[in-house]
């Protein structure tokens, strides 16, 4: 794939869907569905190597880049998670004294509202593909419980679910890794 091609792809996801993974379905249709250039383990191989490393939750974009097309792709990858930040300060700067409008504060919660609805139709989907038995079930309903009812730091619910991944694994209840 091009990368002037790729970064317009990449650069969509990030400045239209307002956060950080409600972009996953949008590259999801746009480099795993029509243009074949991903997979799914793929992105979800992304998604998982932004969320155990420090840095901004958009940065799995950076690594759906590099896996469609090395370093350029990740450079193209970091210019499109950047560049929306960049243009947005000072469109803030002078939208920033209408934030008390009535009209302006339903547009962001307007937008709040449809971040969080794109963000779970891409676990959704992403889910498909991962949660395939009684394990990661049972993984997934906790993790969802737990979230649900609790505040806890994601990377202690990606550590819990990886040692109960390795732990069925290691009494084979399911396939080793």
């Amino acid at each position: 794939m091009n990368i002037f091609v790729l970064f317009l792809f990449l650069l969509k996801a990030v400045a239209t869907s307002f956060s950080g993974f409600a972009s996953i379905p949008i590259l999801r249709a746009d480099l795993v569905l029509h243009h074949h250039v991903l997979t799914d383990q793929q992105l979800n191989t992304a998604i998982v190597v932004s969320r155990a490393t420090p840095g901004p939750v958009a940065l799995y974009v950076v690594s759906v880049g590099y896996m469609v097309a090395g370093t350029p792709g990740a450079i193209a990858g970091w210019l499109a998670m950047t560049l929306p930040a960049l243009i947005i300060i000072p469109l803030l700067l002078f939208a920033g004294r209408f934030v008390t409008h009535p009209r302006v504060r339903s547009m962001l919660q307007a937008i709040i509202l449809s971040s969080g609805g794109l963000m779970w139709v891409a676990a959704m989907e992403l889910a498909h593909g991962t949660v395939n038995d009684a394990v990661t079930v049972a993984i997934c309903v906790v993790t969802v419980l737990l979230l649900c009812t609790r505040k806890v730091d994601s990377i202690w619910v990606i550590l819990g679910a990886a040692a109960a991944e390795l732990g069925a694994a290691s009494v084979h209840l399911v396939a080793g890794l």
